[in-house]
């Protein structure tokens, strides 16, 4: 079964294409790197996996299922904006998405919150961006949920807070079981994660494989890569 299944999937907005007639096929238990520029159709992907937005033509499969309330029970999504309600604190923020999603493990978030230096009783709305990233992967990271859809989590974050996410990240990974996807333009820093990757261009998939065969063949990073074919 696959993660995430695309078959033509057009996705328009008035007169702007976000995605341009995509195929894709993911498979599972894997951490896969989508990566393209600012404005390549990248989020707007991950919505739909997410079931926060609608293809306009196509299909979409996740977990072998239509895109539903079901497979929303299944994924945890990260957004590139985060949400919090800036009056609740850390705790209950953890308490808000227990709440929500069945799959959650308080203990864990807590646990985490700790292992991230985030004080749960601090005020949402006193945390700087880089602590709020590291709160919104508590959140994703601390369910139990099969998909993991991160909306570029470096985006204008401190080099301390990208690092404790990256290793939190690859630390958390329930290798062969989760797949994590993350949209990043900032790929020299979190290239080393990647297993699959899918370079995503002006709404249209451009290139993708294995992490390791495309630096081999080509010879290159997969910044480098990036810079060529984005």
């Amino acid at each position: 079964m696959l993660a995430i299944e695309m078959a033509n999937v057009h996705k328009r907005y008035y007169r702007s294409h976000a995605l341009r007639g995509v195929n894709l096929q993911m498979e599972p238990g894997k951490i896969v790197g989508l990566l393209g520029p600012n404005g390549a159709g990248k989020s707007t992907l991950l919505k739909i996996c997410a079931g926060l937005a609608h293809p306009t033509t196509g299909r979409v499969h996740v977990l072998g299922r239509d895109v539903s309330t079901a497979t929303k029970g299944l994924t945890a999504f990260v957004p590139e904006n985060d949400t919090f309600y800036s009056w609740m604190t850390p705790r209950q923020a953890v308490a808000f998405e227990n709440s929500m999603f069945s799959d959650m493990d308080v203990s864990d978030a807590m646990d985490l919150l700790r292992e991230l230096r985030l004080d749960p009783d601090n005020k949402i709305s006193s945390l700087s961006k880089g602590q709020r990233g590291r709160l919104k992967l508590v959140l994703a990271m601390s369910r139990r949920a099969r998909v993991v859809l991160m909306d570029e989590p470096l985006a204008g974050i401190d080099p301390p807070s990208r690092a404790a996410i990256l290793e939190t990240i690859a630390s958390r990974y329930r290798a062969g079981e989760q797949t994590i996807i993350i949209s990043t333009h900032e790929v020299l820093e979190s290239e080393k994660l990647f297993e699959d990757v899918v370079f995503l261009s002006d709404g249209q998939i451009v290139l993708s494989g294995n992490a390791d065969e495309l630096r081999a063949n080509r010879s290159k990073s997969l910044n480098e890569i990036f810079a060529e074919v984005c």
